[in-house]
């Protein structure tokens, strides 16, 4: 029999992860050969936990120790809000953007989890769902891949029913496009007429090369073109988005809803993405879905298939989800319950509470770095 007393958050428990690749990944403009996760588990007075995460630096985790715990340890479990407004509130003088961001993004997740957790529902259902499932598009296609590889990965996605794959361009900072040009040729022999085919020069290239390239791009039939320049300069993302056929897509490192108000303000982007992981959690990455929607931008999902495939579920308006073969490899690595794509959908489980997912403590441990 209940006690009448709300339940509370006691304590949040931190542990960082480093998980190898499992072969050489490079984008135009950045290579590295594993990827930090940072695990945050908020424990309620009841006994009940939460679990959350970002792919982060692991500075993010001294943060949650240091800064957010004493901001919302004592909050009341159904209180996200609270403790998100305090969190954010607790970071003013270290700096928002960038790692505190990140921090704040996993202890949200994990406070929303725990939220469901404590309803004993899927996380979806307690967010609102417009949807049961949400589209999404294989990402993958690294320029440190070789053509064979580039084709496996791509062609592979297509023959499991994803309608659409994703690869990187911009090979060493936008000094090599005749290599670009040959590979996206290449992926497009792989997947067929029907799919379709998005590039991602992760802000390689200047104004000229990508409305240059852009062009060449589109005889491949290419849709979709992210960040062709950095997306730090929003006035030149809206000159490009002028010029060229292809939907142009930014948003992944926006840190908060004023960086997404000033893109959209812009007129930088034809499709806005946002990342739980990094923009203040689900709580952040929603607000951001719902200004796409009220400036009639259609809106995506980066990275962190597990967590957007819940929260993708509640935004008012959702273009797809991202399913990052490095991301979606990690997830099904080291948590139980990561859902796998189901033709061109990922399709959170109704009957696992909260993200659906538990930790494989013992095969995780081996990758654990603090």
């Amino acid at each position: 029999m209940s006690s009448g007393k709300a339940d509370t958050v006691q304590r949040l428990d931190v542990s960082v992860y480093r998980i190898p690749t499992d072969r050489p990944e490079a984008d135009d403009t950045f290579a590295g050969d594993s990827t930090t996760l940072v695990l945050v588990e908020a424990a309620a007075a009841s006994g009940e936990r939460g679990m959350g995460f970002s792919y982060a630096a692991a500075a993010a985790a001294t943060v949650i120790q240091e800064t957010l715990a004493q901001a919302i340890c004592g909050c009341e479990a159904e209180g996200v809000g609270v403790s998100w407004e305090r969190m954010v509130r607790s970071v003013r003088n270290a700096g928002r953007p960038g790692i505190a961001a990140t921090a704040i993004s996993a202890v949200d997740i994990a406070l929303w989890d725990l939220k469901a957790r404590c309803a004993g529902v899927a996380l979806f259902t307690v967010l609102g769902p417009v949807r049961e499932a949400v589209p999404n598009y294989g990402s993958g296609g690294f320029t440190s891949y070789t053509v064979a590889e580039l084709a496996e990965q791509l062609g592979g996605w297509v023959g499991l029913g994803i309608p659409c794959v994703k690869m990187k361009i911009g090979t060493d900072w936008g000094t090599k496009p005749e290599v670009d040009v040959e590979r996206v040729r290449v992926a497009r022999r792989a997947i067929g007429h029907e799919a379709e085919l998005f590039v991602d020069a992760n802000g390689a290239y200047t104004v000229k090369q990508a409305i240059g390239l852009a062009l060449q791009f589109a005889d491949e039939g290419v849709t979709y073109f992210e960040e062709p320049v950095s997306s730090d300069q929003l006035d030149q993302l809206a000159f490009i988005r002028g010029q060229i056929p292809q939907d142009v897509v930014a948003g992944e490192y926006g840190y908060d809803p004023w960086y997404f108000r000033d893109m959209l303000r812009a007129g930088a982007v034809d499709i806005m993405q946002a990342d739980a992981t990094r923009c203040l959690g689900i709580s952040g990455w929603l607000e951001a879905a719902r200004l796409a929607h009220s400036f009639a931008v259609p809106f995506s999902a980066h990275c962190g298939p597990t967590i957007h495939a819940q929260a993708g579920c509640a935004a008012p308006q959702l273009a797809h989800v991202e399913y990052f073969h490095d991301h979606a490899r990690i997830e099904q690595l080291i948590f139980e319950g990561a859902p796998e794509p189901d033709g061109g959908v990922l399709r959170p489980g109704p009957r696992r509470p909260g993200l659906g997912l538990e930790l494989k403590r013992g095969d995780a441990e081996r990758w654990k770095v603090c």
